[in-house]
């Protein structure tokens, strides 16, 4: 007879080689959870099913990512990208390397408006793209700009990604967002002052612009502006200023998000029922994917964990001659690798649950350990052979564009993300300065949200209970 811990193990192991065979993933971890729950404990596992389903369905913090999508879908519809990206590109015009400079700009404010990277990949494969090819850039910079570009939602906030990662650890997510606040902007920083340094250095990657398209009389470049920039980034403002000051929850802010873009889309005459069932339609897709994949996660890891699994897993992590800096790495390594096969998504619910219970034991702060994640996410989606941006601007590039050298363009931003990572460990400041600031340094919610079974496992007589999301 196979142990109870081995039938966790074996569990984990075959949910694994199914999702590489390609089966559904959320669909996948309900049917290992409740095969190896019903081996494990019989009928109660169909009353965990019932329970986390409720608990997913009656989350407060969820409520808040339909509503983020939404409003991101709904932008993405009003044709608002293409204004703004014209008013940076004039407004950058005697900044050297000023197009890429500008998508740049124009991908960071976008992807804190929408957070779906692979929206934001394409819409600016088709729009700003093709503008830097034909001003002469270098085909592998223009594609490592767009994708890097385009990556940014997963950090800035509002991010979808750090809500999930909130959900998952318990962590709150304001102070989320108040702690990824400054990583992101410095990654974002830091992109433009490479391109800018690269187009001095070596300006035959990135020409400049003819005259004519940089002596922008001031009342033209102002009412561009006013029209396609500042609209944006006053939504932007009051949704993340609303949560980063407490004077709304994520949830509330979002919906008054997805208000505000109605209005924009309304005011720049691209508003019709036509998009806005689109919006609607492509928002309760994702959202009962999210939602699916959080009640799969949360039978797979109670299973797991009443099995035994996850103390297995515990105690070979502890046996193992680490430190704090040496389990970062090695956490930070394991994900990085998933991030080839796998969407944020399933990283996030699946997975790093695994590293939830560890943090306190090597003395990691939960909130410090999600913004890492949230920046090493930004190199599986940059890093070849399964680089998701490359391919998702594969799809709208010219045809003579090909995809290694897309790959080639994404490796210096990979560099610049990972020397992110090291200040961000060698100075946390860096994550921890803006909460302590807003909050005091008040500690969050506990950082262990998907601890399914105690040290010596559940008694035969309980049925294995999560706390709720917060």
């Amino acid at each position: 007879m196979i142990s109870d811990a081995g039938l966790g193990l074996t569990q984990l192991f075959l949910f694994l080689f199914f999702i590489l065979l390609g089966f559904p993933i959320a669909f996948t971890l309900m049917a290992m959870g409740l095969f190896f729950g019903y081996l494990g404990m019989g009928d109660r596992v169909f009353d965990l099913l019932i329970q986390r389903t409720y608990a997913v369905m009656s989350s407060d913090v969820l409520i808040s990512v339909p509503l983020f999508v939404l409003m991101g879908y709904i932008i993405e519809r009003a044709n608002i990208l293409d204004r703004l990206f014209r008013a940076l590109q004039m407004a950058s015009g005697n900044i050297p390397g000023s197009l890429a400079v500008a998508t740049l700009a124009t991908c960071a404010l976008f992807a804190t408006a929408t957070g779906i990277v692979g929206a934001v990949v394409t819409l600016m494969g088709l729009l700003a793209f093709p503008a830097m090819l034909r001003a002469g850039y270098d085909p592998k910079l223009a594609a490592g700009v767009v994708c890097a570009g385009g990556c940014l939602g997963i950090l800035i906030p509002p991010s979808i990604m750090l809500i999930l990662y909130g959900a998952t650890a318990g962590v709150s997510v304001v102070q989320l967002y108040a702690a990824a606040f400054l990583p992101g902007l410095m990654l974002a920083g830091l992109y433009i002052v490479y391109v800018i340094g690269l187009a001095i250095i070596r300006p035959e990657v990135a020409p400049r612009l003819p005259p004519e398209a940089v002596k922008v009389p001031f009342g033209k470049l102002f009412w561009a502006l006013l029209t396609s920039f500042f609209p944006l980034a006053l939504l932007i403002s009051m949704v993340l200023g609303a949560i980063l000051m407490g004077l709304a929850t994520p949830s509330e802010a979002a919906a008054m998000g997805s208000l505000g873009s109605l209005v924009l889309a309304v005011a720049y005459r691209s508003f019709s029922f036509e998009k806005l069932k689109e919006s609607v339609f492509l928002t309760a897709r994702t959202s009962a994917m999210v939602c699916w994949l959080f009640v799969g996660s949360y039978i797979f890891s109670s299973v797991f964990g009443y099995l035994g699994g996850q103390g297995v897993v515990e105690e070979f992590v502890k046996s193992l001659p680490l430190n704090t800096v040496t389990f970062l790495l090695l956490a930070q390594a394991i994900v990085f690798i998933l991030g080839w096969p796998l969407e944020w998504t399933e990283i996030i619910v699946i997975f790093v649950p695994i590293f939830l219970p560890l943090l306190d034991d090597f003395g990691v702060d939960p909130m410090f350990f999600g913004v890492l994640i949230a920046l090493n996410l930004q190199t599986s989606f940059l890093s070849p052979p399964v680089a998701m941006a490359a391919f998702y601007l594969k799809g709208v590039a010219p045809k003579h564009v090909k995809l290694e050298d897309i790959f080639r363009g994404c490796m210096p931003f990979i560099g610049i993300v990972l020397l992110t990572m090291i200040a961000v460990y060698v100075f946390p400041g860096i994550v921890t300065w803006l909460p302590d600031q807003l909050y005091g340094g008040e500690s969050g919610p506990p950082a262990i949200q998907m601890d399914s079974a105690p040290a010596g496992g559940f008694q035969e007589e309980e049925i294995p209970e999560l706390p709720p999301l917060r």
